[in-house]
């Protein structure tokens, strides 16, 4: 596959949240307003593109029983990375993303892709393998973090829109973030039915995608 193609595969046809379906915790989370969404879109980036190079570098030389181990480490190390700069540069975000970032060691997302793909591919794919998912990520984060913001408050990276002044509070809360990303699924599964639909076909999610098929869950059985 062309480096294009593996950069630009999350931003949709494989987008971590809208397909995967991985990631909900911080998803909820963390899209309360869109400065929180793309802080911690970009950060997951960072980890996913920085720990997808040196899976890749590693990948013959990490025994493979123990591989599961050593990916961790390798994530935790950019996580650190990632929250001392935040903390350095940046500490109005680091404190606003609080937990979460220090959660982004098991972050579902990370992990599954240093599993399913930098293990198995060469340096440059695997960079922009985690790069294209960690700007998926942020677009969902992003956009879902501008939408809960307007309704709730009447603002977009804290400026105000002046169209209103008491929004809707539950947008705010995790009940808004539960419906808001209720609907936007919602809407990706009608885009891909009719898309399906119009080529004569019916739309069923690959069954790569399906979580039977991940190979993390079979590390209990290997030990």
């Amino acid at each position: 596959m062309s480096f294009f193609k593996e950069l630009t595969k999350g931003l949709w046809k494989e987008n971590p949240v809208l397909v995967l379906v991985l990631g909900m915790c911080p998803t909820l989370a963390t899209s309360s307003d869109a400065i929180k969404g793309f802080s911690m879109g970009l950060a997951t980036t960072f980890v996913l593109a920085g720990s997808n190079l040196v899976i890749s570098l590693i990948r013959k030389i990490v025994p493979d029983k123990i591989r599961i181990p050593c990916y961790i480490v390798v994530i935790a190390t950019f996580v650190t990375v990632v929250k001392l700069l935040l903390q350095a540069y940046f500490p109005s975000i680091f404190h606003a993303l609080g937990l979460f970032l220090p959660l982004i060691v098991v972050n579902c997302i990370v992990l599954g892709r240093a599993e399913a793909f930098a293990s198995k591919h060469g340096l440059i794919s695997s960079v922009a393998d985690g790069i294209g998912m960690g700007l998926g990520f942020t677009c969902v984060l992003g956009t879902l973090g501008c939408i809960r913001e307007f309704l709730a408050s009447g603002t977009i990276f804290s400026i105000h829109m002046q169209l209103w002044d008491t929004g809707f509070s539950i947008m705010k809360q995790a009940p808004g973030g539960f419906i808001l990303l209720g609907l936007v699924l919602g809407g990706m599964n009608l885009l891909n039915m009719r898309k399906a639909k119009k080529n004569g076909g019916k739309y069923t999610p690959p069954a790569d995608f399906d979580c039977r098929h991940c190979s993390i869950c079979k590390i209990s059985d290997e030990q």
